[in-house]
């Protein structure tokens, strides 16, 4: 599914830690079949709110992800597959 451009999404890998967001896309194509999976077992889905919590010490990677109640670690190459509109509190 393609969300709508909008001039405040970006994709998951540069959202900031301790910014929540909503997810807009994710390019399922980008992915592997077993990422793919993962990820979908993990809850990402168009809609979840999602919160990076921090960042690995090398390179940034991998990244420590809130999802709902769950904490997961994802590459960063991943959440780059993951588009996400930054929420306004």
């Amino acid at each position: 599914m393609n969300a709508p451009f909008s001039p405040e999404m970006l994709s998951l890998d540069l959202l900031k830690v301790g910014t929540k967001a909503r997810i807009l896309s994710i390019d399922w194509s980008a992915l592997d079949h077993a990422e793919s999976c993962r990820l979908r077992h993990f809850g990402f889905d168009e809609g979840v709110t999602v919160e990076p919590l921090h960042l690995g010490p090398f390179g940034r990677d991998p990244l420590a992800i809130r999802v709902g109640r769950m904490t997961v670690a994802i590459r960063r190459k991943h959440a780059g597959a993951v588009r996400v509109l930054p929420i306004q509190q």
